[in-house]
């Protein structure tokens, strides 16, 4: 199943412009329209996955967020040029 949350997060992703983001509701209502909700706590472990790799970066308010440390509303991009490990760690605040 997180091999289909996986591939809707590039899928959405791939069909926006640069450093455009998605919502974790986006991405489960492209996996099962109709039973989104019972998607959605899916995706966020296999965003954080993702992130760990480089694959993806996790943000809150635009800015890159921890993956190991986030809560709240937050969204997901491709990583660009600025995404490094120092400003992933500057995107939290405690």
């Amino acid at each position: 199943m997180s091999a289909q949350v996986e591939q809707a997060i590039f899928d959405l992703l791939g069909q926006l412009a640069p450093g455009k983001s998605v919502s974790p509701e986006d991405v489960a209502k492209a996996v099962d329209a109709a039973g989104w909700r019972r998607e959605l706590g899916k995706v966020k472990p296999v965003a954080v996955g993702l992130a760990r790799q480089g694959k993806l970066v996790i943000t809150r308010h635009g800015k890159p967020a921890d993956p190991e440390k986030f809560k709240g509303v937050w969204r997901m991009r491709l990583p660009g040029a600025d995404d490094t490990p120092a400003a992933a760690e500057e995107g939290e605040t405690p």
